[in-house]
């Protein structure tokens, strides 16, 4: 039971209503939590926040419009006690820094959902961090690797657009060449091949998002 005696309240926010359904069920069956709201999208979440005041809230990072780390910053930055578990499909290393850097208390996968979230929500709730071991052994894969720097990033996401050098200079008032030199920085940092690579890597690794 929550250190008061009372359950656990928990505000939900996924785009999806089968994932949200999903978790209400397994929290139905825990005499110890309760899901006292649903949101669908980043503004309603924060609504709902600012009106039911979990003790923890369980936070989808992709979603249209403001994504997970936007309202994780939002919530945070108004209310800074908040406990926030970051739920998603993708264990990249740098989408998980970004969370807990946000002030995410955990970090788990949706496919350990089933196994792992109960226990989690109650950690979080007792003041513990969680990262689950897949997450945990991509950010170990790497922690030594040099990260891009920010018109990297924007390179590398212009080239995940499909954009050519001349273009990518154009978009960025930058000479071809300055161009080329970012993409020979981004295959160097990023261990990649060629350009299709290394936007896949992006992609993986949550550097970059479509």
């Amino acid at each position: 039971m929550a250190a008061s005696g009372n359950p656990i309240r928990l505000l939900v926010v996924d785009d999806h209503p089968i994932v949200r359904g999903g978790i209400a069920a397994l929290v139905a069956t825990q005499s110890d939590l309760k899901l006292v709201a649903e949101a669908s999208n980043g503004r309603e979440a924060i609504q709902q926040f600012r009106t039911t005041r979990p003790d923890v809230t369980l936070l989808d990072i992709q979603m249209a419009g403001m994504d997970g780390i936007e309202v994780l910053t939002a919530i945070r930055g108004e209310f800074p006690d908040a406990r926030v578990i970051v739920l998603t499909t993708y264990s990249g290393d740098v989408q998980v820094m970004r969370a807990l850097k946000g002030g995410a208390h955990a970090y788990l996968l949706k496919g350990s959902m089933q196994k792992e979230l109960l226990d989690v929500i109650r950690d979080v709730h007792a003041g513990r961090k969680r990262i689950g071991q897949e997450v945990a052994t991509e950010l170990a894969d790497h922690a030594t690797d040099d990260a891009l720097s920010a018109r990297e990033v924007e390179v590398l996401r212009l080239i995940a657009g499909g954009n050519s050098n001349k273009l990518i200079a154009d978009r960025l008032s930058i000479s071809e060449d300055t161009v080329k030199g970012h993409v020979k920085g981004i295959l160097s940092k990023l261990g990649a091949s060629d350009r299709t690579h290394a936007v896949t890597i992006g992609l993986k690794r949550g550097i970059i998002t479509l």
